[in-house]
């Protein structure tokens, strides 16, 4: 709040505007599952809960812009109503909103901004939320093995995090994708449920990111079925893991985020080319934007609050139009203080890859015996949230990464690892180094 008080103050004083009047916002109301009684759980709207942090709905807030305080309105209920849902004070109802001045266009913006540059103690929820998150995907790359089915992996990680961090909520419905399902972006809506029998040889992609206290975590871990890369599953999860390290590394404040967009995809091309599933100069697929047709989606995106955290395009920010880069949730240069998740991903998709090898600019670049080999791949996403500092960047998820690290993980052995040089080898159900 008075981060906001702040920010309103220097707007109101720069456009010689009165400092005075009150920031209003309704809060998230409870939602019956359609035309039944059943409540669906609830989370409070975002920018409600960021300046007033409760999690009860129906509630108004205010803040006096003049003087900093701030109230609550929550609606008069019914006296049975501790009977059902349990003690609540009742405040007075806001009304009368229609007889003062109001302005609609000021507040989202500031507020918006204010969003993007993460505190200290937004930061500790934020690395509570991926310090849980990534014990989850350990625990559930350990148990991952051919003949169980996807939502059991979903499962696993909702259990974890709720019995052992709290986290009710998930940040996001969880994709748990396995064989050609992880080449399907946003695998695991209601028309595709995370409802696939995993088999051996299959790779693996888990996003899946707890919530706590209404911040978020968004982790995407990749990895075989059977906990042993073959040549083909290395050369591409290599190629998306260099452009992560490489972009992570990059990262600082100044720096475009189009700019690492580029960055990641040229490092996935010239693997692709070294794996000689492609061919060619690597300037010119860039021209083509040939990167989009192996990673259609955007780099990464704000967190916080929200998975897709806003103010990725304020004014003046244009959003480009290219073809991938289009996707971007935002265009602008990085800043101390930003949190932005870091994605890159390469994907076998008919969809993108068929009319790009019958076009006339595209197709040459293309070893079409290659890319059959990988028709029924799938794909590749590495994610880690990356908190932007003074100097650089600190990565605030704590996985499995590299393929050692990988394999040593699903055949028992400890994480953190002991040491690179370390060898593992399963014997009944312990690691021995």
């Amino acid at each position: 709040r008075q981060k906001l008080l702040d920010s309103l103050l220097r707007h109101l004083s720069d456009s010689a505007r009165p400092l005075h009047g009150l920031v209003l916002l309704q809060g998230g109301e409870e939602q019956t599952r359609y035309c039944t009684d059943h409540i669906e759980l609830f989370r409070q709207e975002s920018y409600f809960a960021y300046l007033f942090g409760v999690r009860e709905p129906g509630l108004y807030g205010a803040i006096d812009i003049a003087t900093g305080k701030s109230i609550l309105f929550a609606p008069r209920l019914p006296a049975d109503y501790a009977v059902w849902m349990g003690e609540i004070k009742p405040l007075p109802y806001f009304q009368g909103i229609e007889k003062f001045e109001t302005d609609l266009t000021t507040l989202h913006p500031i507020l918006t901004e204010c969003r993007v540059f993460k505190s200290d103690l937004e930061l500790a929820l934020i690395q509570f939320a991926n310090d849980i998150s990534s014990e989850a995907h350990v625990e559930v790359m350990r148990k991952t093995k051919a003949g169980v089915k996807e939502y059991q992996l979903e499962s696993m990680f909702l259990h974890h995090t709720y019995m052992y961090g709290g986290c009710r909520h998930c940040s996001y419905t969880c994709i748990c994708a396995t064989g050609e399902n992880s080449a399907v972006l946003h695998y695991g809506h209601a028309a595709a449920p995370n409802d696939k029998i995993l088999e051996d040889g299959d790779m693996a992609l888990l996003d899946m990111g707890a919530e706590y206290s209404f911040y978020g975590s968004d982790i995407t871990c990749s990895f075989p079925v059977n906990g042993k890369f073959t040549s083909d599953q290395s050369l591409i999860y290599n190629a998306v893991l260099d452009a992560h390290n490489v972009v992570i590394t990059t990262m600082k404040p100044g720096v475009s985020w189009v700019d690492m967009h580029r960055l990641a995809e040229k490092i996935i091309l010239e693997s692709l080319i070294k794996g000689n599933i492609l061919v060619g100069n690597i300037d010119d697929m860039m021209v083509e934007r040939l990167g989009a047709m192996f990673m259609p989606h955007g780099l990464g995106h704000f967190l916080g609050i929200d998975t897709h955290d806003p103010g990725g395009y304020p004014k003046g920010v244009e959003r480009p139009k290219e073809p991938g880069l289009k996707s971007l949730r935002t265009a602008r240069q990085l800043q101390e203080g930003m949190v932005i998740t870091v994605e890159p991903g390469c994907y076998f998709i008919d969809a993108l890859l068929v009319p790009a090898m019958e076009n006339a600019n595209t197709s040459k670049f293309f070893n079409c015996e290659i890319v059959d080999r990988f028709k029924n791949f799938g794909g590749v996403r590495i994610e880690s949230d990356v908190l932007v500092t003074a100097n650089g960047s600190k990565n605030m998820t704590k996985v499995p990464r590299e393929t050692w690290e990988i394999e040593a993980v699903m055949a028992g052995g400890p994480w953190p690892p002991l040491s690179k040089a370390s060898s593992y080898t399963e014997n009944g159900g312990e690691a021995k180094i």
